[in-house]
């Protein structure tokens, strides 16, 4: 039998044709004298149509069958405009691939209410649901807009350890392993190797990459493995030349879900709107006079949850970035002015979903600054080496794609943007 020649997405060039089918048995209605199986794939949803005196095997195992089993078909394909797609498949043959174990762990199509632990705990059923398959349809949008973009603006995707022999930012929420018998750490984010990357004449990278960050969080919005779009340039002026690539590629890739994702928005509904350019700009100084006036906060202060959605209720725009942090708020690898940062945050909807700067790229100041901040520099040789022998003036930042995605698709929690999420409290599946 052919098996799925063709999915449930099919044209009226099908109608009064044979094909075949296959999927998910989501719903099954016996009548009788006729039975209807409402098959899933991932293109969308297909009614089988069995009528039981013309074909009593086949209406015989349509009948026996348990949700969920998978199954394929073949048969005439006949309009039928009553039918949710304007066709049906009248069944010739029909084969049982997999017989679905009753009762299900959860519910697929049935409006029943289940506690995000129970999805999370069986996910492999949680991704068969429409709205949650839908989420990640838009992901992948998202993932292939932003290369998109990034490839025509002259950025080469590279791909960097995950694996380093200290502590890539110099801090202590990292996750230590053994490495042959040596201490070893997972990388927090491609940051110094990104650097690293500007010394080679490559002056464009990006990486769709992996943070891991041991961080005790446990909140809706923090993940203890999570992905972004990474990416750094060299020979910049400043930091805006990295807000000015910041911005144009949020926007590129909402108007690429918004040309090709309307089905899951309508799905998740949600509607996107396209952003203009350029972002508001705000500075860490006029931030910190909205906050002194609401909650007690001072000059210095990091912000917090709280503290992001009061700037976003005054900010009042859908996208906007915070510039001109205090210098000691952010990375030693930050370009120092004064005592500020050349360093900025994109927010959205009061929610942090990028931090970029500009880099230092003089080697003595580099080390003057990690030298203020006790670390050990011996411990950043290797980094510290590519400064050494030529290292142009660069930039870069890092775009959460599941807190991007949360905020825009407005979900709630983060966990909902990523297939088997890893926090403080999971591990699996």
């Amino acid at each position: 039998m052919l098996r799925s020649h063709y999915s449930t997405d099919v044209g009226e060039e099908e109608f009064g044709k044979k094909i075949a089918i296959a999927g998910w048995v989501e719903d099954i209605r016996n009548l009788g004298g006729i039975a209807f199986i409402l098959l899933r794939d991932r293109k969308g949803k297909a009614q089988i149509t069995c009528i039981k005196k013309e074909i009593p095997e086949i209406f015989e195992k349509i009948t026996s069958l348990s949700r969920e089993s998978v199954i394929s078909a073949e048969g005439l394909c006949q309009k039928n405009e009553k039918v949710r797609n304007g066709w049906e498949l009248l069944p010739e043959k029909m084969e049982i691939l997999s017989q679905a174990e009753t009762p299900l762990p959860m519910g697929i199509a049935d409006k029943v209410n289940v506690d995000f632990d129970t999805r999370l705990d069986n996910r492999f059923i949680d991704l068969r649901r429409e709205k949650v398959q839908a989420i990640f349809k838009i992901r992948h949008t998202f993932i292939e807009g932003a290369s998109e973009f990034l490839s025509s603006n002259g950025f080469l995707q590279v791909h960097t350890p995950k694996i380093t022999v200290s502590s890539p930012e110099g801090g202590t929420e990292v996750f230590k392993i053994n490495y042959f018998g040596r201490d070893a750490y997972l990388v927090q984010s491609p940051q110094l190797y990104k650097q690293i990357m500007m010394a080679t004449g490559m002056d464009r990278v990006y990486e769709i990459a992996w943070y891991f960050r041991a961080e005790e969080h446990d909140t809706s919005r923090h993940l203890n493995e999570s992905t972004a779009i990474d990416l750094e340039m060299a020979f910049i002026d400043s930091e805006e030349d990295v807000m000015k690539i910041g911005e144009k590629l949020v926007k590129s890739v909402l108007e690429k879900i918004v040309e090709e994702n309307e089905k899951e928005m309508k799905i998740l509904d949600v509607n996107l709107d396209i952003p203009q350019l350029p972002f508001t700009r705000v500075t860490y100084d006029e931030v910190a006079e909205m906050l002194e006036k609401k909650v007690d906060f001072k000059w210095g202060d990091d912000l917090g949850t709280d503290e992001e959605k009061i700037v976003g209720n005054e900010v009042n725009e859908q996208f906007y970035f915070i510039t001109r942090f205090p210098l000691k708020t952010k990375p030693f690898y930050a370009m120092p002015d004064g005592d500020y940062a050349r360093a900025f945050d994109l927010a959205c909807k009061g929610t942090e979903i990028s931090s970029g700067a500009q880099r230092i790229h003089d080697y003595n100041m580099l080390v003057g600054r990690m030298k203020e901040l006790g670390m050990n520099v011996e411990n950043f040789d290797e980094y510290l080496k590519a400064f050494r022998y030529g290292m142009p003036p660069h930039g870069g930042f890092g775009l959460g794609i599941e807190r991007f995605l949360m905020e825009v698709l407005e979900l709630g929690n983060i966990r909902e943007c990523i297939l088997f999420p890893r926090d403080k409290k999971r591990i699996s599946p």
